[in-house]
């Protein structure tokens, strides 16, 4: 079934890029040009922009990552494979991203490039994690076995989403309190319409370069598969008297 609709998305990849493209471009003008300064951070507010939906994006790409990793072990999807792969790889760049960006807004709001807060401390954990999965699908050679490595390693990972996600409420953390909750939007219109269109084409492009990636990796597969079949009926025909 997930393979099924992992092909029909496929086909509409072409739209994910496009409508990707067009609300960066909107939320990055909207943002940067036409929405004030903030009234406590003034110009700074504007890096908020590319950090909180960066950040929005890891924690998704991650998701993708941790359920499409319980599919595989479940259901040894090939394809499925492929995609865990191409996500944690795209998922590993957003966090890196998410991280340096949130390090330049740290230092002029709060002084210091780092410090041991509880979520700067569990997204950093995300990425080890992320740097483990990617290490393990290299070292190992046989890629079933790397894969199904691969895979547990994600879904015991995914312990560290709900402490990124509520990390704001069960610690005291510079970070400020979550702006949508049950007690409503905590942020001004000005600032949630380029956040929101800026999130959307960061969730695009994810899923767009998603599509790309698992693509190739899936061609990249099929392609060995092919050449390991033709060097083994080579390697019989010539041992063949």
């Amino acid at each position: 079934m997930i393979n099924r609709i992992i092909r029909q998305i496929q086909r509409y990849k072409g739209w994910f890029g496009g409508g990707a493209a067009l609300c960066i471009f909107l939320g990055l003008y909207i943002g940067l040009l036409a929405s004030p300064p903030d009234y406590y951070q003034g110009e700074l507010v504007r890096i908020m922009y590319v950090h909180v939906p960066l950040a929005h994006t890891s924690t998704l790409a991650y998701s993708v990552l941790f359920f499409g990793s319980i599919w595989y072990l479940w259901k040894r999807d090939p394809l499925v494979d492929n995609m865990c792969q191409a996500s944690a790889s795209i998922c590993a760049l957003f966090t890196s991203l998410a991280l340096v960006t949130g390090s330049i807004w740290a230092k002029p709001t709060w002084n210091t490039w780092w410090t041991w807060d509880p979520r700067l401390v569990s997204f950093t954990v995300l990425l080890l994690i992320l740097g483990g999965y990617i290490m393990l699908r290299r070292l190992v050679d046989d890629r079933v076995q790397g894969g199904r490595y691969a895979a547990i390693l994600a879904i015991v990972g995914g312990i560290d989403l709900p402490i990124i996600k509520f990390s704001v409420e069960w610690w005291r953390t510079l970070h400020q309190p979550m702006s949508f909750s049950t007690r409503g939007v905590s942020i001004s219109e000005d600032i949630l319409v380029p956040l929101t269109l800026m999130s959307i084409g960061c969730w695009l492009l994810f899923a767009y370069m998603v599509m790309v990636r698992t693509q190739i990796l899936y061609l990249t597969d099929l392609l060995l598969a092919k050449k390991g079949r033709f060097l083994s009926q080579t390697h019989f025909s010539q041992t063949t008297p």
